[in-house]
């Protein structure tokens, strides 16, 4: 009888750590997939039938070369994307007026360059929140401008708190078909073919406001019109 008894508990344990074992499983697998659908809506690239590519600017200094951008951008007739950082257009308003009257795209690139994948979700929405609403109030008194709509994070730390938050904010979340890492290699031949190699349609660039970038944009923007691309919006490309 103890024997019988013995194994039947031994049977019962084996059971529920069966059920609990199936439980976690299925758990963490729907966690998994939860984590991978939020992770997955980032936008990488634009779409290819459209004939265009974005080049876009992450923006949270040199004042003096996104004004040199601005005007290359403007001789040459296309439009870019910029990606302001909160803290920089609150010291550079008149510069974000003349981005909007321009015909230029405003994007979110939150307030001060934190790193959004470490980030509570909580942060994270006052980090592009902040951003948001500075921008909209520097703009307030244009009637065709009525809030910004993309979000890139700086550095490109995606994470699922960042995604959730962008979001629930209004935002599509952007990133990047290739990097030219100009920030940190100060190379206009370098910036120029790693912006330009075997380019297509639907490409979604980086750039940032350095020296050599603006020496090497012109250029860009010539490759791109000879291999019958268009420069544009991000907005216009995805």
């Amino acid at each position: 009888m103890k024997s019988f008894k013995h194994a039947s508990v031994i049977s019962n344990v084996v059971i529920i750590l069966v059920l609990v074992s199936s439980f976690l499983v299925a758990y963490f697998a729907a966690s998994h997939q939860e984590s991978a659908t939020l992770t997955s809506s980032a936008i990488y690239k634009g779409d290819e039938t459209r004939g265009k590519v974005a080049l876009m600017f992450n923006v949270y200094e040199r004042t003096d070369n996104v004004e040199k951008i601005m005007q290359i951008f403007e001789e040459s007739g296309y439009l870019t994307t910029f990606f302001v950082g909160g803290c920089w257009a609150a010291k550079n308003a008149d510069t974000v007026v003349k981005m909007h009257t321009a015909g230029f795209e405003i994007a979110n690139h939150g307030y001060l360059h934190r790193d959004h994948a470490k980030l509570s979700y909580d942060e994270n929405v006052k980090e592009i929140r902040l951003t948001g609403r500075l921008v909209s109030n520097i703009l307030k008194d244009f009637e065709d401008f009525d809030k910004m709509t993309l979000f890139a994070p700086p550095s490109g730390s995606i994470g699922d708190n960042m995604i959730k938050a962008a979001e629930d904010l209004g935002y599509k979340v952007i990133m990047w078909t290739r990097d030219t890492i100009d920030w940190r290699d100060q190379d206009a031949d370098l910036i120029f073919t790693r912006a330009t190699d075997n380019l297509k349609a639907g490409e979604l660039i980086l750039l940032h406001p350095t020296d050599a970038t603006v020496d090497a944009l012109p250029r860009i923007l010539e490759y791109i019109k000879i291999v019958g691309l268009q420069p544009d919006i991000v907005s216009n490309v995805i």
